[in-house]
């Protein structure tokens, strides 16, 4: 398990550091002795042997499971407002996660710090204001909508980002090697 050393905050002379920060490092087994800063050859062969996930993939993947979502819903039912409600569950999870992406991919060799953190909160706004768009308009799009079948497309589809992130872990054996 990796462990990260906490920011050091000079305490005042003569005060006691808190109990609850006594006992939170003698729970993990560190202080901040233990911390040893890696050097550039280690920060480099962390970063290779742990690679970022593109969006783009996880884009992909959603469009993926929202497809067979949408088979699903045609091989249990065999009607076709199932089929097109169930995939536009899907598309309200994948198109403002694309939207995403995109923003985010634009910006990502702009910005640094605080602007790249409020990037990101912008484009997370607009793709749950896009999402939440989407789903009040499905009763207007489309005709004859059932609703088991949308959230059913939109809940399969949007477990796809926990599936990521499961899969793109870095196995803790390749971390302690450093």
């Amino acid at each position: 398990m990796t462990q990260w050393p906490r920011e050091s905050k000079r305490l005042p002379a003569g005060s006691i550091e808190p109990e609850w920060r006594k006992d939170d490092e003698e729970d993990l087994g560190t202080s901040q002795e233990d911390f040893k800063p890696l050097t550039r050859e280690e920060a480099d062969t962390l970063r290779r042997v742990s690679p970022v996930l593109s969006l783009w993939r996880v884009v992909l993947a959603q469009v993926g499971v929202g497809c067979l979502v949408a088979v699903a819903a045609w091989l249990l039912t065999g009607r076709l407002a199932v089929v097109v409600s169930a995939g536009y569950g899907a598309l309200a999870v994948v198109l403002p996660a694309a939207l995403f992406a995109r923003g985010l991919a634009r910006q990502q060799l702009r910005l640094q710090g605080s602007p790249a953190l409020a990037g990101f909160v912008v484009w997370e706004v607009v793709k749950v204001a896009l999402t939440v768009a989407m789903l009040l308009l499905a009763p207007k799009l489309i005709a004859d909508l059932n609703w088991l079948a949308l959230l059913a497309g939109f809940v399969v589809t949007m477990k796809v980002y926990w599936a990521a992130m499961w899969f793109s872990r870095t196995p803790p054996s390749t971390v302690k090697n450093f």
